[in-house]
């Protein structure tokens, strides 16, 4: 069994607390050592209190979902003999009320382009996307219907 940690580090600021106004804004650091800046959605939490440019859980989760499929087909494009040049995903996430009426990720797609060192094998990338959407860790750990549409 693996494990895996991230720390989150918030404090409050001079806002108003109970009222909610108060910043979002807090840090995140991987145990590489890696630290990014997070926030609420502006789509859930109001600017100021919510920070545009930092990276909210929702977009985690959506590229999370995506670098996952991408590196088990990177994998899989190796040991398949494929030489990849460049992995392009604009993957895009969308939320909204679920069955039981809860606000959840309904689903996230993948929306992958790869350019091949050998184009004429392009053809051998939908068999590596079903295999990697199969083997992706994070598609196999989540509810939300994960899509992989290759452009």
């Amino acid at each position: 069994m693996s494990k895996y940690f991230a720390t989150v580090d918030w404090s409050r600021d001079e806002g108003d607390f109970l009222a909610g106004r108060y910043t979002r804004l807090h840090a995140v650091t991987f145990d590489g050592g890696v630290t990014v800046a997070g926030s609420a959605s502006p789509h859930n939490v109001p600017l100021p209190y919510a920070v545009e440019a930092a990276v909210d859980p929702e977009e985690l989760f959506v590229a999370s979902l995506s670098t996952c499929h991408m590196l088990w087909v990177l994998d899989f494009a190796r040991r398949a003999g494929l030489i990849v040049e460049a992995y392009v995903d604009p993957a895009e996430g969308v939320m909204g009320k679920d069955g039981d009426g809860k606000i959840a990720m309904l689903s996230v797609t993948l929306k992958p382009r790869i350019t091949l060192a050998d184009p004429s094998r392009a053809g051998e990338l939908a068999h590596i996307h079903h295999q990697a959407h199969e083997a992706c860790f994070i598609a196999n750990s989540v509810k939300t219907e994960v899509r992989v549409e290759p452009q």
